[in-house]
């Protein structure tokens, strides 16, 4: 058991896309079938379908939750309008409030001042993103601050999933299906239609960290290929929660829905975690990176990212995600007669990326909090320093454990909020990291393993 298990007091099921069955109280399922004329304990059945009915069976998700009243006790739905303009047009991911940028961008930390009295809904901005909710096609990228935990209001998602980065601030999060904790070093997943909330760790003033949102399709775990049957992020050690519910009929809650890009809200009446079981393979989960089997050359050359890929949103073509989330974990480097940092790149993908702690290996001044993003065929790579460092260094096995940074890479090109353009935090002096770049082109025949000058 890590620390983090032993100061959690939930319960978990493991496994990745598992069919599971997990009880409050114990009867409370159905002996068999899904919806009996009536069921144990005078619950309601209710089923929440994560993709289309008739999808090939090996990819269909669905849920059964038995409740003790039905999601549809609620208000009408209105569009939110919050006081300071937040996630006015940020949902739309469009001209004139996103617009193309083909240069290297990079951000300062996301101030955690910003984060100062709002909950997880109310701290949430869209970065960048490409497509759009309402046909099911494209991904989203944000990033949240917050400061206060949402207590009788609660969110979901009709847009699509969400795979939320902790930075900094632990989240506990209660869903239909049960309790999460999501400390730093940790991801979850929250599909699209799951009601959730989040809740600030004790004794912490503020959270950070970052959101990957998928238009279309689900998270599933890469294809290994010669790795063979295990590597990466093996699937025993992804964790869905197991049911526990509120019983409360009387008290009123405030609900989110994002929808089409916007955010609606609306009242209830009980809370809406009042799922005293469930069966099913749609279901939240966590993972813990400190777990991911990292592979890495023992001969030559640094490897393509893709051989830290921890979970893929597949796009329409064979091999090309919508979205992948990669990490950049602890790891030995061994590799001989090798430029060993990431080399110099112009990708037909688009890289977003964002520091969970410490630094990068390739860059000084990318810092925790902070992110980037190179477009297509946008030029990046290490910068001056790092390059001259690690073409004379001397080449010996090594250990990087300086820290953890992650990437989401997409397919699509994608348009920037104009706010985050604009923003103080970002570093207008990006591209100078890599001016002074020397010209080393010698031709001359070399001598003893050096060259003729």
């Amino acid at each position: 058991l890590t620390w983090d298990h032993l100061m959690d007091s939930h319960t978990y099921l493991p496994g990745f896309n598992n069919e599971c069955s997990s009880e409050a109280i114990p009867g409370s399922l159905p002996a068999f079938g899904n919806n009996p004329q009536k069921c144990p304990l005078d619950l309601y059945a209710e089923q929440l379908s994560g993709t289309a009915f008739t999808v090939p069976r090996k990819d269909n998700k669905r849920v059964w939750f038995y409740r003790i009243q039905p999601s549809v006790l609620h208000a009408p739905f209105t569009r939110f309008k919050s006081d300071d303009g937040s996630w006015e047009g940020h949902g739309q991911i469009s001209e004139p409030a996103f617009t193309t940028d083909p240069n290297q961008l990079r951000w300062n930390p996301l101030p955690l001042s910003t984060g100062s009295g709002k909950t997880f809904v109310q701290g949430l901005r869209t970065i960048s993103g490409h497509g759009d909710p309402n046909s099911k096609h494209g991904l989203a990228v944000h990033m949240y601050t917050a400061g206060k935990s949402m207590e009788k209001e609660c969110m979901y998602n009709s847009d699509g999933d969400f795979l939320i980065v902790p930075q900094c601030g632990t989240l506990n999060i209660q869903t239909e299906h049960g309790h999460l904790t999501v400390p730093p070093k940790h991801i979850c997943i929250i599909p699209r239609g799951v009601v959730f909330k989040v809740k600030i760790g004790e004794d912490e003033e503020v959270a950070r960290g970052y959101v990957l949102e998928i238009f279309k399709g689900h998270f599933e775990l890469p294809d290994l290929g010669p790795i063979g049957s295990n590597g990466l992020a093996n699937p025993r050690d992804f964790e869905a929660p197991t049911a526990s519910f509120d019983d409360d009929s009387e008290t009123t809650w405030r609900m989110y829905n994002k929808f089409g890009g916007h955010l609606f809200t609306t009242t209830r009446t009980g809370t809406p975690f009042n799922v005293v079981a469930w069966h099913g393979n749609y279901t939240p989960y966590r993972y813990d990176l400190t777990k991911f089997c990292c592979i890495n050359s023992v001969t030559f050359d640094h490897p393509d990212p893709s051989i830290y890929t921890v979970l893929t949103a597949k796009g329409d073509d064979v091999g090309t995600a919508t979205a992948d989330f990669v990490i950049f974990p602890p790891r030995w480097m061994v590799m001989e007669n090798t430029f060993r940092p990431p080399w110099y790149h112009r990708n037909c993908m688009s890289e977003y990326m964002g520091m969970i702690y410490g630094k990068y290996d390739a860059k000084e001044g990318f810092r925790a909090g902070g992110a980037s993003l190179h477009s297509c065929c946008t030029p990046h790579g290490p910068d001056k320093a790092t390059f001259d460092k690690a073409s004379e260094m001397e080449l010996k096995p090594e250990k990087f454990d300086a820290g953890l940074a992650f990437m989401f890479e997409t397919n699509v090109i994608m348009n920037v909020n104009q706010e985050a353009l604009d923003a103080d935090w970002r570093d207008k002096e990006y591209f100078k990291c890599w001016q002074g770049i020397a010209r080393k082109f010698n031709v001359q025949p070399q001598q003893n393993g050096k060259r003729k000058r």
